[in-house]
């Protein structure tokens, strides 16, 4: 199997957390400016798997017509079909980017029992070349279209520009310059069933402290492949918006068997992470809790912590712990052990986890007056 390798000398990063603490559309604004600040001659390079806010693809039609170099590549039929094509029609439009439009649908693959799985372009990346050259990645994309919002969609995605999310800017040159090669190599070449078999698909993009792998794969997956690897004494801390895969649960409940202090925070919904799961996990050493909105926002952070004394790691990306992710969809997850960057993920753990009510102030708020 074709393995590449980069290598660099340093890695620096900005982080930027959207959610009930921020201002509606915080991360999406974010998105914009950068936009905006991308003059003739530069380049915008997206992948992404929910995209129906109109007025940021407003902002890119322009930015191709100021004579900006972008592609923008995006999930046909994401889990809710009709999502993007609002947008799909205003980009691919007569006024539109025309050839730097790509959509892809993939084909589903058979499965046991008469079913199909669908593998999705489920990746999040952002690409721009100026101010200065950023990439972000993380769990955002923006499937909400303020103000003139659809109630049945917003329902069944949730409210992504108010909820939990994460856009991690990597400002790298030599890790910038890989991620947009990446997003150019899907958008010119549209993957297919054999893509996993590939270098693109296998490759490992490295600096001193930081590790970048995609998916679909055929090698181990990176992440259960370096949790296996920590000490018994090291400390876990996993934020999920969902867990569904018995390998995933079998590997956190066996790390917690054998001494590794293991924390869980979960979506509040039972669609992304299961009652049965809930109950797997709770029969363990396990401390799960689910993060729980008073205005039912979205939980929608993946992030990994690992400390075991002497260093600490930080896991991210657009990575689900679901069989879809972890064996067919189109994925990015970045291993780093940069110091601000554990820190600044460990601050947001330490925020959502005071955020869950105590059981007993849960039943003081249930108690009727």
């Amino acid at each position: 199997m074709p393995v590449e390798s980069v290598i660099g000398n340093s890695s620096s990063f900005e982080i930027y957390f959207g959610g009930p603490d921020q201002p509606a559309g915080y991360l999406r604004d974010i998105l914009a400016q950068h936009i905006a600040a991308v003059p003739p001659g530069g380049s915008i390079d997206w992948v992404t798997y929910y995209f129906r806010d109109v007025r940021l693809a407003q902002g890119i039609v322009q930015a191709h017509k100021r004579g900006v170099n972008v592609t923008v590549t995006l999930a046909g039929k994401p889990r809710v079909p009709e999502a993007n094509d609002a947008v799909i029609a205003l980009l691919s439009g007569h006024d539109g980017l025309g050839n730097r439009m790509r959509v892809i649908t993939l084909p589903g693959i058979p499965a046991p029992r008469g079913k199909s799985w669908k593998p999705q372009l489920h990746e999040k990346l952002y690409c721009f070349s100026h101010p200065t050259p950023i990439a972000f990645v993380g769990s955002f994309n923006p499937s909400g279209n303020m103000p003139h919002e659809e109630r049945d969609i917003l329902r069944e995605i949730g409210d992504q520009d108010r909820g939990h999310n994460v856009l991690v800017g990597i400002t790298d040159p030599l890790l910038v310059a890989q991620l947009v090669k990446h997003a150019r190599r899907l958008h010119r070449t549209p993957p297919g069933p054999l893509y996993r078999f590939s270098a693109e698909a296998n490759r490992e993009i490295k600096n001193g402290e930081t590790a970048m792998y995609f998916w679909p794969r055929m090698g181990p997956h990176p992440i259960i492949r370096f949790m296996n690897q920590i000490s018994d004494s090291a400390r876990l801390r996993i934020v999920a918006s969902h867990i569904r895969a018995e390998s995933a649960i079998k590997v956190m409940a066996g790390l917690a068997q054998r001494g590794v202090e293991t924390h869980i925070l979960g979506d509040s919904t039972s669609r992304r992470v299961t009652e049965k799961v809930e109950r797997r996990l709770s029969r363990t050493e396990i401390r799960f809790k689910r993060v729980k909105d008073p205005d039912g926002l979205p939980m929608h952070l993946k992030f990994v912590l690992i400390d075991d004394g002497r260093k600490a790691w930080s896991i991210f990306g657009s990575f689900n712990w679901t069989k879809p992710s972890f064996w067919l969809n189109y994925e990015i997850a970045v291993i780093s052990s940069n110091p601000l960057l554990f820190k600044a993920f460990s601050d947001r753990w330490d925020a959502l986890e005071n955020s869950i009510p105590s059981t007993a102030t849960q039943a003081a708020r249930n108690t009727p007056d």
